[in-house]
């Protein structure tokens, strides 16, 4: 990474460097070593890809068997269902892990995004295979609003809202009602609308709540959300199954994300390259050409096959030979801008529930980051950690390109949580910020029935992986079931199987 690259990435602010900085540092800590942290992903090329800029295309320097294009979870699972091959592995950043990106602070682990699993998934199943046991969340959410902490929110805790009784009553009628709906096994109908065509009839409160809870889930507003969607979130937050389902570690699947990088870099670390931003996928008659930039450099490797475990925006854009209905479909996906900001206490701020909602604040929800650990024998904490997800509008990620943009979104955030409950009105030591331009796909209505299915079509030589290549919306199980499906057909193309073959076999669940 160049010098001016973290400079523009990482910001400090300290002692008196302070005093010229566009933010309120009353609104962070008191003692003079506080300090506001900022990372996040890198841009430059790709918005040069975005814009159509054009880039030379040097000879073919290297050749292999497969490359795996993003090193996301993803594309570190194609890249381990792979690893008996002769394969390369490029990523953009110069860490791996995409969303589900770990850090640390004196060795507390915290997230940076993908914060939960399930039980029973392809990613718990491979979590599993690796020596990792997620720990279960067991915990409903409860809802912070209008000064109550409200346990088990869709649960008991619809009696327990402060409203008045007829807007209890809207919330319980949604419910029980949409409840019903999620009975009917037509998907695709439900998929088809939007959820705020059935808020229309219930209190605004309602809408308030899911226009909270969805753009940090599936990065949309209940004018977004595909009905499907909603239904099958509320059959989980009402514990229709009898329990919660949930299973993370700390750092959430950042740690899953760290294990696949370790074991892959031990036997392959000549195969990962980082700090490679891909700028074409060229097909040709018999291989695919990917041209990159690493460094000041432009190179050329040549495969047989490619895995691209890269979100659809930016595969579209870098992948020649699409079909125009393809091209559609690619283009036809949103995402969601994403700060995820974690505060550190140096002593017990908040500890009451893992995952927190709040609407009507400039955040969406409260995690605290050892929630699955607090209750092991032996431990201690040691500082307390939460992390605030804060998705903000797609005509406002503008925000994240500007380093001011990020403190004023950082300080907005502690100032609606000191102003949540009297005990929250506590100062923290550090605040870190992680941006992302467009980490979640809108779980909009058409993409998991019509959409999905059109975009990850494989090419005679490229299979697609990367969340939005499964669905419903952006989780580690749909990027691990994602890359395992792309690994299976390369594996079966590579035997002799025909495109056409090689789906029927790979995609047949």
């Amino acid at each position: 990474m160049t010098s001016s690259r973290r400079d523009f990435l990482k910001f400090v602010v300290t002692g008196s460097v302070a005093a010229g900085c566009p933010i309120d540092l009353s609104l962070f800590a008191a003692p003079p070593d506080a300090k506001v942290e900022i990372e996040g992903e890198h841009y430059e090329i790709c918005h040069k890809v975005r814009d159509a800029h054009p880039f030379a295309h040097p000879p073919v320097a290297k050749r292999c068997d497969v490359v795996i294009v993003g090193g996301g979870i993803s594309g570190l699972s194609a890249a381990y269902f792979l690893r008996q091959h002769d394969f390369v592995l490029l990523e953009k950043e110069p860490h791996w892990g995409g969303n589900a990106y770990l850090e640390e602070f004196e060795g507390q682990a915290y997230a940076t995004g993908s914060a939960y699993d399930y039980k029973n998934t392809a990613s718990e199943q491979l979590a599993r295979q690796l020596g990792l046991d997620l720990l279960p969340i067991n915990s409903p959410d409860p809802t912070i609003v209008k000064g109550k902490w409200v346990a088990d929110t869709w649960g008991a805790g619809l009696d327990e809202l402060p409203y008045p009784a007829s807007v209890r009553d809207s919330f319980k009628k949604f419910r029980d009602e949409m409840l019903a709906l999620a009975a009917d096994k037509n998907q695709e109908q439900f998929d088809s609308v939007p959820l705020s065509k059935y808020l229309k009839k219930y209190a605004p409160e309602v809408t308030q709540w899911w226009d909270c809870y969805g753009p940090s889930n599936y990065g949309a507003k209940s004018e977004d959300t595909s009905t499907m969607i909603a239904l099958s979130e509320l059959k989980d937050l009402a514990g229709l199954d009898g329990h919660d389902t949930r299973v993370t570690l700390p750092g959430g699947n950042a740690i899953l994300a760290q294990k696949l990088a370790q074991l892959l870099q031990a036997d392959h670390a000549d195969r990962l390259i980082g700090d490679a931003t891909i700028v074409a996928v060229e097909p040709q008659k018999s291989e695919v050409h990917v041209t990159y930039a690493h460094g000041a450099t432009l190179q050329t490797i040549a495969a047989k096959f490619v895995v691209m475990a890269t979100p659809k925006h930016i595969t579209v854009r870098i992948v020649s030979g699409l079909s125009d209905a393809q091209t559609e479909a690619m283009r036809s996906f949103r995402y969601c801008p994403y700060a995820v900001i974690n505060m550190i206490f140096d002593k017990p701020v908040y500890n009451r529930a893992y995952d927190t909602w709040c609407p009507g604040t400039s955040f969406s929800d409260v995690v605290v980051s050892d929630w699955v650990v607090r209750k092991q024998p032996g431990y201690q904490e040691k500082k307390n950690i939460l992390t605030f997800y804060t998705p903000i509008s797609e005509l406002q990620r503008d925000r994240l390109l500007r380093i001011d943009g990020c403190r004023q979104l950082a300080s907005g955030v502690l100032r609606d949580f000191q102003n949540l409950l009297p005990e929250f009105k506590v100062d923290p030591i550090e605040v870190h910020l992680f941006r992302r331009g467009h980490p979640l796909f809108l779980s909009a209505p058409d993409v998991y029935t019509k959409i999905i299915p059109a975009a990850r079509q494989p090419l005679e030589r490229i299979a697609f992986a990367n969340t939005d290549a499964i669905g419903p919306e952006s989780l580690v199980y749909a990027a691990v079931e994602a890359a395992r499906r792309a690994a299976d057909w390369t594996e079966k193309r590579m035997a002799g199987l025909t495109p056409a073959a090689a789906q029927a076999a790979a995609y047949k669940k």
